[in-house]
């Protein structure tokens, strides 16, 4: 998976997040639990993907080692 893509789902994760948390504001208790669920699964992907993420940075040239 190349960067590009990993960043656009992280960004998307991101939204995603942040559009249940609104909806969580305005919801029933019934609502309210199974929101907070997909909510706690979408940070833990975001977590992964940040990882992924960093792992496929190289470092720039001029911090290598001569």
């Amino acid at each position: 998976m190349s960067i590009r893509l990993i960043a656009k789902d992280l960004y998307r994760i991101t939204k995603e997040i942040e559009a249940l948390e609104e909806r969580l504001k305005t919801s029933t208790p019934q609502e309210a639990d199974d929101l907070k669920l997909e909510i706690q699964r979408l940070r833990a992907e975001r977590e992964r993907l940040k990882k992924i993420l960093e792992g496929h940075k190289s470092p720039p040239p001029y911090r290598l080692p001569k």
